[in-house]
């Protein structure tokens, strides 16, 4: 794409308020982001603004090139105990992280991110979230499909770095990487971002009642609110070939042929939905199954957590605090239905040395 600088541009109130800081181009191969960004910076001339919004770009150098990215994915070196690195995406993450501590730095309130992406397959915009109550909240004021468990099934991605500094976040994917309509939907999302973070009133943003029915439209009737419940990952040398005509949220039936790779054949487990599948020689995430998520059951866990439920959990046989996860003895990991882990966000299990089941879940540092 054309050249462009690190900052795409930067709006700041006379009057202390909320930051909304947007990403875009995390991945090399997705300017989308980047467009939506300077379209709403062209119209946002004459609109008075509230504390601070400010675009940046992600990947440069990949961007340039067009590339997912140059040595390494840029989306998977967020982790804070992760160090920059001196390859290309090590000079990126030092350069982009420098920005971001700064806008954080600077905020007048409570700082909210985004960070927009585009996908291999056709398909449909969507929103994720790290489940908690907060950025379900701000999902909320989006019209579209809102996936929990997809950013804690991820290492090192860029919002988990943010959420970790206090800032409220979601990651939003616009559709197919060259989709003429990417752009704008992703740019409905700005707008929309902007009304919802409170950084202007809803009359004073331009075309906002048409973000929001553009976006309502784009939604096609899936479910609004999607729990991730595995992750399928790959290797360079697993041969991984994704079973052709899936958009990158695509309703399954049990017992359908996903995908193959030097080894099997994987099927559906259930019936159910099949996220981001890879269309793409650049990734490790093969492809994601979850379910949708009734209104029902999104209720009760808000307000599980808020009377605080999860005080409880120690108290059951076989279950264990250790600072912010719960470990689960071999017993209990199978007495216990994931679900009710779930309920209070705890959407990540990875297996203990001595067989034990350790659960996380995404909590912000302030």
């Amino acid at each position: 794409m054309a050249e462009v600088e690190r900052v795409v541009g930067r709006v700041v109130g006379e009057a202390p308020g909320p930051t909304l800081v947007i990403v875009g181009g995390v991945h090399g191969n997705e300017p989308a982001g980047v467009h939506a960004a300077e379209r709403v910076l062209a119209r946002l001339d004459g609109v008075r603004l509230r504390g601070e919004f400010v675009a940046m770009c992600g990947n440069l150098r990949a961007l340039r090139l067009g590339r997912r990215y140059q040595v390494r994915d840029l989306n998977r070196q967020w982790s804070t105990a992760d160090s920059s690195g001196e390859d290309a995406e090590g000079l990126e993450k030092s350069e982009l992280r420098a920005e971001l501590d700064a806008a954080i730095a600077r905020a007048r309130g409570t700082v909210y991110f985004i960070d927009l992406h585009t996908t291999s397959a056709e398909g449909i915009p969507f929103v994720m979230v790290g489940d908690t109550l907060a950025h379900r909240a701000f999902a909320r004021a989006f019209p579209l499909p809102v996936i929990l468990g997809l950013e804690e099934q991820l290492d090192g991605v860029l919002t988990e770095y943010m959420t970790a500094r206090g800032c409220v976040t979601m990651a939003c994917e616009g559709g197919q990487h060259q989709s003429a309509a990417a752009a704008g939907n992703l740019e409905a999302v700005v707008w929309l971002a902007l009304a919802a973070a409170g950084l202007a009133p809803r009359e004073a943003l331009p075309g906002l009642a048409a973000a929001w029915a553009h976006l309502d439209e784009a939604r096609r009737g899936l479910p609004r609110l999607i729990e991730v419940l595995f992750r399928h990952p790959v290797a360079p040398d697993d041969a991984f070939v994704m079973e052709p005509g899936f958009a990158n949220i695509a309703e399954v039936r049990a017992g359908r042929l996903l995908a193959r790779d030097r080894n099997r054949e994987y099927h559906a487990p259930g019936d159910g939905l099949v996220l981001l599948p890879l269309y793409q020689t650049q990734g490790s995430d093969g492809y994601f199954f979850g379910r949708a998520v009734g209104p029902l059951a999104d209720e009760a866990a808000v307000w599980a957590r808020r009377l605080r439920l999860d005080r409880l959990l120690p108290f059951m046989p076989g279950v264990r605090p250790r600072g912010a996860e719960l470990t689960l003895d071999p017993r209990a990991a199978g007495r216990y239905p994931m679900a009710l882990f779930r309920l209070f966000g705890f959407r990540r299990a990875v297996q203990g040395e001595d067989g034990e089941l350790i659960l996380r879940r995404r909590v912000p540092s302030a």
